[in-house]
């Protein structure tokens, strides 16, 4: 998804795409410490791109749930590249428009994301105020991973306390421990729903070790921890994930863009490894209507 129009201050996230495919050629199919080769596991398809408008947000939000849907209603996994984070939104709500079960979220961010509105629009600092009106994906469901720091507005935070939201900061996870925090991550996000969907926004991470994004914050997570958090994650299964914010004109080396394939990749190999790629597939019961 090659869209950074809800960008409030550097863009270039419409190059993330691009930028994560070209480092994948640094990869092999095959992970030694988990003994999986993606190859032997499933059949994957580089979709393309979503059509996407540049000034037009609200089109371009109908342009990406329609080929989420589309994507989802065949069953398939989808590993959606961004792109800056407003696509958070259309793309949970594209998924949940082709099924009738209750989706939560596990959103690892630095930034909490949940105005209504910047800028007098539904920009990247507003997906979950209007993820979570969607019908069958609750606020007590979203849970949110490594938020802190000087670029949280404050006037998101009333809205996190009357939605009931669950806010893990990166003070939690050094004082709980990243296994525990994704044990208590999971319990919420788990918690009367059908499936789990994943939104990481490379920007958790330390800024010293993704330099190529657009609002760096100082004093996220360390890549292992990073790792080890999303493996957790997809251990328990998922129905869709987005890497989001990976910005290639700011980076360096392309060692953003390969952390953001590294997160994807280490999903897919998490699933393999607990016999848990495909079981969403259950939840897909109604069919695309664009």
């Amino acid at each position: 998804v090659p869209f950074d129009g809800g960008t409030t201050y550097r863009s270039g996230t419409r190059f993330g795409p691009q930028g994560i495919r070209r480092i994948s050629a640094l990869y092999s199919p095959y992970n030694y410490e988990m003994g999986v080769d993606l190859r032997e596991q499933m059949t994957l398809c580089d979709a393309g791109d979503v059509f996407t408008i540049p000034g037009n947000i609200e089109k371009t939000f109908d342009q990406i749930s329609n080929a989420v849907a589309h994507v989802c209603s065949t069953g398939a996994f989808p590993v959606i590249l961004g792109g800056d984070h407003s696509i958070g939104f259309p793309t949970i709500r594209g998924l949940a428009s082709v099924t009738s079960k209750r989706i939560g979220i596990i959103h690892f961010d630095r930034h909490a994301d949940i105005q209504e509105t910047d800028l007098d629009e539904r920009m990247h600092t507003t997906p979950y105020f209007h993820a979570t009106n969607i019908p069958n994906v609750r606020p007590e469901n979203l849970v949110q991973i490594g938020i802190g720091g000087w670029q949280v507005p404050r006037a998101a935070v009333p809205i996190m306390r009357d939605r009931r939201t669950n806010i893990f900061s990166i003070s939690d996870v050094e004082d709980l421990g990243p296994e525990k925090v994704v044990e208590m991550a999971l319990d919420r996000a788990w918690d009367g729903c059908d499936a789990v969907y994943l939104s990481f926004d490379i920007d958790v991470i330390e800024a010293g070790f993704v330099p190529g994004t657009g609002w760096p914050e100082p004093g996220g997570l360390l890549p292992r921890e990073a790792l080890k958090m999303v493996g957790l994650v997809a251990a328990e299964g998922l129905c869709g994930m987005e890497v989001v914010e990976v910005s290639p004109p700011y980076d360096c080396s392309d060692i953003t863009a390969l952390m953001g394939l590294r997160i994807s990749v280490d999903v897919l190999g998490s699933m393999v490894a607990h016999g848990k790629l495909g079981k969403h597939k259950s939840i897909i019961d109604k069919p695309f209507v664009p």
